[in-house]
């Protein structure tokens, strides 16, 4: 089983940053990270890839051949690639080195005859960031991407969170942030995917004026209709009011929309948020053999949870557990001789 992150989110949301950010904060919680870039537009990356789209298919090549514009050549590179996804799994399957075994190796004296053929996936060692393009109509309206997901996960048994990006600067603006969250919400509804919704370059956010609510409104999106007494004030916005309003019920009406903050360049920020992606897409329960009372604790409590309750490295959480049986074996011999 192998976990990673869907980034996307709109141009100039932050997504080469993070992705760029990411690859060096999780090698040092000791996570080897592959990262995917899938964005045909992207010509300058910053951080070094182990898959690029460029080898399969490039954006100036499509618009030069096919005479399309930006926008509708990357829908045709998404459809390119989903046409060609046999490419892409060729390539991530080096990477993924999955080790299984035969279930029918073990042998039982109670037993008959064997149990059906079945292999059993141990986890392993990359986890994947796939940076994917920014035009948000990818994730919301066409099936392409969507379908170029759901088959790596069906096929290489991936487990992947979207992680959707937005500009924190939008929450000064109450239309565009509206926007954001209609945009949030279809893409939700859209991926079908464990989804967490972040505003980054939050540390930039008091560069763009002062906020009309404190920070929790934007991030709980909480009560929408104190917004529209700030959306009457702005003209171009007054007109709209009553399709304003219906949209604001729609968005409480789903109440699926809320967000979580990034400074991209903080390490407790970056560290606080994989926690929460950790959580969505079940890699904390990745190695642990526990109960399902223990299970439902983990899941219920809160995101700062203790990890080194539960490490990433899984041999220690195995050492954990052998000396728990040493322990318990000694508890019961000691009660046997008394």
């Amino acid at each position: 089983m192998v976990f990673g992150q869907v980034v996307i989110g709109p141009p100039g949301s932050g997504k080469t940053t993070y992705c760029n950010g990411m690859s060096q904060f999780l090698p040092l919680i000791g996570r080897k990270v592959a990262v995917i870039n899938l964005d045909p537009a992207n010509d300058s990356l910053p951080y070094d890839c182990a898959i690029n789209i460029e080898e399969l298919i490039k954006l100036s090549d499509v618009m030069a051949e096919h005479s399309l514009g930006p926008n509708g050549s990357l829908i045709y590179c998404m459809d390119y690639l989903e046409k060609n996804i046999d490419w892409l799994e060729s390539k991530l399957k080096p990477l993924l080195k999955v080790t299984s075994y035969n279930q029918n190796t073990q042998t039982c004296l109670e037993m008959t005859a064997l149990l059906p053929f079945q292999d059993v996936i141990l986890p392993d060692d990359h986890y994947l960031l796939f940076d994917f393009p920014g035009q948000v109509e990818l994730f919301f309206l066409h099936e392409n991407a969507k379908r170029v997901i759901m088959k790596l996960m069906k096929d290489l048994n991936l487990r992947l969170t979207a992680v959707h990006l937005v500009d924190a600067h939008l929450c000064s603006d109450p239309g565009k942030y509206v926007s954001a969250l209609l945009l949030s919400l279809s893409t939700m509804l859209h991926l079908e995917l464990p989804h967490v919704n972040v505003l980054s370059k939050i540390d930039l956010i008091e560069s763009y004026g002062k906020l009309a609510f404190n920070l929790d409104f934007y991030t709980d999106v909480q009560d929408l209709s104190y917004l529209q007494h700030y959306l009457d004030q702005d003209p171009r916005s007054a007109k709209y009011k009553k399709l304003t309003k219906e949209l604001c019920e729609v968005i409480e009406d789903y109440s699926l929309v809320n967000f979580t903050t990034l400074d991209i360049q903080d390490k407790v920020s970056v560290g606080n948020l994989v926690k929460l992606i950790d959580k969505s897409n079940g890699y904390i329960f990745a190695g642990i053999e526990a109960s399902a009372i223990e299970f439902s604790k983990i899941t219920v409590g809160p995101v700062d949870w203790d990890y080194y309750r539960y490490p990433f490295s899984t041999w220690m959480f195995y050492l954990a557990i052998w000396i728990s049986k040493l322990l318990s074996s000694c508890l019961f011999s000691l009660l046997a001789t008394h």
